[in-house]
């Protein structure tokens, strides 16, 4: 991310925030883990395999690559999740196909976080899945770390009262 110093464990410590559209296998090695994870909590298991969910990741791969050339204007961690979240939409399985919270803890996840808005779910997807900073994560979806801090904020608040949970004080 421009201008922010990544801590050591954080998943995008490795992520060039300029990449070299010359050197596409640098590119793909460094955006690859992200991506996978960010396909694999959107998109969840189909079977026992998260096939399909690495399938879209490598096309979200090929997708940043071509874009390399012509990304100037904006961060390329928001070009990233664009890309990402364009290439999945159509991969995620919608709320009738979702079973009910049970069964392995992909599955429960992706059925949880199917109660969210949109924005939310996104939100908690980038930070606890993919594990993206605050400030990773603002950039991302072209937000401020305030208002990345709230929606988190606002989507856990909800789990937990739609799991029951007793609130946190």
């Amino acid at each position: 991310m421009e201008g922010t110093n990544r801590p050591p464990g954080s998943p995008c410590a490795t992520a060039d925030p300029h990449p070299n559209p010359g050197d596409p296998s640098a590119v793909v090695e460094s955006v690859r883990p992200l991506v996978v994870r960010y396909c694999r909590a959107r998109i969840g298991r189909r079977g026992s395999s998260f096939a399909s969910a690495d399938h879209v990741a490598g096309q979200v791969c090929l997708a940043v690559l071509a874009a390399l050339p012509t990304h100037h204007d904006r961060p390329f961690l928001a070009l990233l999740h664009g890309i990402a979240s364009r290439e999945v939409a159509p991969h995620v399985p919608s709320p009738q196909e979702t079973p009910a919270p049970q069964g392995e803890p992909t599955e429960r996840m992706a059925a949880l976080l199917r109660v969210l808005p949109e924005r939310h779910r996104e939100i908690v997807v980038l930070r606890v899945a993919v594990g993206l900073s605050v400030e990773e994560t603002a950039t991302a979806v072209g937000s401020t770390p305030g208002a990345v801090r709230l929606a988190q904020h606002q989507a856990l608040a909800r789990l937990r009262e739609d799991l029951g949970a007793a609130p946190l004080r």
